[in-house]
Order: C-alpha cells, then structure tokens, then sequence
C-alpha cells in the first residue's frame, strides 16, 4: 500500500510538469528575402535546354508549377530585337501571378535585347534610357540600388531577373545543386579584393580599403595585389579587372561563392573575345555578372563589392543582393542560382530568463520587441534595440510569452 502510494505521488507529479511545462517561444523576425514562391522560371519550350534547366529547377527548389512560364523563341543566337522582345515580354507579363517579385530565365543566349541585357529588359522593360546614349555614358539608375526591400515589384514595379546560363545540362545542374547546398551554410571563406596591373579598369580598387575596414570584423576580408588568385580553397567573393583571368582551375570556391571581372564584353555569354562571365560558373562561382556591351569602366555599373558583400551576409537570396549592387544595371547581366543565401541562418539559444537569436539577417535599425500569449495577438511593446551591423545576438528577455516579435520603428539604416 506505502508504494501504491508512492507510485500515485509520483505520477501526479509527473504529469503535473507534463502539463504546465512551457512550449518553445515563437520568434517572428521581419521579412529580409525572397522566398522561391515568389520567383517565376522562364522557359523556352523552342530551348531543349532550357526545358531541362527549367524542370531541374523547379523540383530542386520546389517552385510552384504555376510559376512556370512558357514563351517561344529561336535559341542559340546573341540577342533579340527590340519587336521580337516586346511581344515575348507582353506573354511573360500576361502570365505572371501577381505575387511575383523575380524571374529566373534559363538559356545562356541570346543574352542581349538590342543595347541591354535580357536580365534587365526582363526586370525593367526594353528602355533605351537604359543604355548608353553614346560611347562611354551613363544610363538610368535604378531605385533598387542599395535597397532594403525584399519585395521589389512592390516597392519599385521591376523584377530583378537572373538567368540560371549554362551551355550543357550538367553545368546548370551543378550550379543548381551548388546554390541550394549553400543555403544558410554561413560558409568560412574569404573575400578577395583584387587589384591589378590593369589600370584603365582597376577603378573598384580605391573603394577596396574601406570594404576591408567594415567586412574584416567577421569575414576574412583580402585585399591583394596581383592578376590573378592561385592555388586558394576558400574562395566565398572574388573582384577584379583583367580580359581574361588566369588560374581558376587551381581555385576551390564555396558554394554560394560570388565572382565577376570587370571588362568590356564579360556578359557575351557564348561568344565574347573576351572571358565570358560563364567561365567563373564553370570554375564554381554560384553568381557573376558581365557587360553585354561597351559600357566604359564606370563603377556604377558594374557590382559595387561592399553593397554585394553587405546584403549577401546579411541573409538575402543572390539576385537580390547583386542586383542591388549594380546603381545602372541596363547592359549587364546577372548569371548564377538566384536563390542561393548562404547567411540566412537563425540558431536559437534558450537560456535561464533570456533568448538569444543568432543571424545576421536583421538590417540596422531602430526596431521594438513585442510580445504576445497567440500568434494572433494581442501584442504588446516589451523594449526598443538600436541595431548595427552586423548584428550578433539578438537578446530578448524571456518574460513568459509564447510569441515574441520584432518590428521595425523606422526604416532600416544603410552600412556606411
């Protein structure tokens, strides 16, 4: 009987701690990326490549079948006319689903619309403001530049486009798998600044002392001097200038890595006299960009490493981030895995009487903390963070709510 006893004492209070023990809080952060229901792949149903890059795609990411959109074309030239576009970008148009903020395309030519590149006409429209009104202008900036949004077609009614470029089915298939293996990886690489003997081009080089100051605090941040990298396995960002760079076959780049040259043709995909922007995705880069016409060497058109390196760790997908980078993008164009995010992570550490949320992903700003007992509300206000970059821990003090929210008080601050 004394251990029947002890037996029902112990079971009540088991049970009684079963009962009132506390589910994990729910963090609710504010939106920083898009996501891939937001993304439509374009496709060429005349491209059987592009069939194939398409399909791959969307069941790898798992888009929704309705994002898909159909057009047809002739493939394997350079560029298309102004007429032939606007009639196949008044289909896309028709077919996009209203909650669309960016298209991926899937062919690597044609890569040019007359004076832009097919991934601006597609993100901003055929706009001749857009492209140089004579040799060595400059052309219309966009909004995007440096911007925070993570809803473009919201905000600025353009889609930035990205095009998953690939001349045989088993490099799109590569660079497919190398973006989605890179997602919140938080990757140990390294940024190389390179500066080289090409001066005429090497016009990002003076900004390169200022990234270093910022990125070196938490990414191994390089600065070198020299025409081309060897021989390095941990290769996360590469800049630099040259027509043709050397070395890459001795290179090992991370997945979700970012690579570019700053050249006159880099973005003629399939037939540039010069390096192709295709030949970083073939060495591993997951993203690059390239010029599809004479566009001079002005900083403003090309990515501007410190605004490409900023929203990247900060959690975003590559198309945003690299278009972001670029103030005058008409006659670049952005290659890669558009939904690559390597730094979009969230761990979360419960400890006695406080939460700690490990990202990067939360932009600099004055934001509130709220609280709630339902995912519903009601919420109330807890505290106020002024938050820099980058941000290491976010520390909410644990006072029983099931729900904690973050909302910003005013618009996120740009890093200088």
């Amino acid at each position: 009987m004394k251990h029947r006893h002890l037996y029902t004492l112990l079971a009540t209070v088991l049970l009684s701690t079963t009962v009132t023990a506390r589910a994990e809080p729910r963090i609710i952060l504010p939106k920083h990326r898009l996501d891939a229901s937001e993304l439509a792949i374009i496709v060429n149903d005349a491209d059987p490549l592009s069939r194939q890059i398409a399909h791959y795609y969307q069941q790898q990411r798992d888009i929704p079948e309705s994002n898909l959109i159909h057009i047809n074309f002739a493939p394997e030239r350079s560029a298309l006319t102004a007429e032939e576009f606007a009639a196949l970008k008044h289909q896309v148009d028709a077919a996009t689903p209203a909650s669309i903020q960016a298209y991926a395309l899937t062919w690597a030519a044609p890569y040019r619309v007359e004076c832009m590149s097919i991934t601006s006409a597609f993100a901003l429209g055929f706009d001749k403001r857009y492209c140089s009104a004579k040799t060595c202008a400059l052309t219309q900036a966009t909004a995007y530049f440096g911007s925070d949004s993570a809803a473009p077609y919201t905000d600025f009614k353009m889609r930035p486009t990205m095009s998953i470029a690939a001349t045989d089915f088993l490099e799109a298939k590569a660079l497919i798998d190398r973006g989605i293996a890179s997602d919140g990886s938080r990757p140990k690489g390294t940024a190389y600044l390179v500066s080289t003997t090409d001066t005429a081009r090497n016009v990002r080089a003076q900004v390169y002392p200022q990234i270093k100051k910022v990125f070196s605090r938490f990414l191994n941040t390089e600065v070198v001097r020299l025409n081309a990298l060897l021989n390095r396995n941990d290769v996360l960002f590469y800049f630099t200038v040259l027509l043709r760079v050397d070395g890459l076959d001795s290179l090992k780049f991370l997945p979700g890595a970012v690579a570019d040259h700053l050249t006159s043709s880099g973005g003629k995909l399939t037939d540039s006299k010069q390096m192709s922007a295709l030949r970083w995705l073939e060495a591993g880069a997951t993203g690059s960009y390239g010029s599809v016409v004479e566009p001079c060497a002005y900083p403003s058109k090309f990515p501007n490493p410190g605004v490409m390196m900023q929203h990247y760790v900060q959690g975003e997908t590559l198309i945003e981030a690299y278009w972001k980078s670029v103030q005058m993008p008409g006659e670049g164009i952005f290659i890669g895995e558009p939904l690559a995010a390597p730094f979009d992570f969230q761990d979360i550490e419960q400890k006695p009487g406080e939460i700690l949320v490990h990202t990067w992903s939360i932009k600099p700003g004055v934001y509130q903390l709220q609280s709630s007992p339902t995912m519903i509300g009601p919420f109330k206000s807890e505290l106020t963070y002024q938050i820099g970059f980058p941000l290491d821990a976010l520390r909410i003090p644990d006072r029983g709510a099931a729900v904690y929210r973050l909302a910003p008080l005013q618009p996120p601050v740009p890093v200088r």
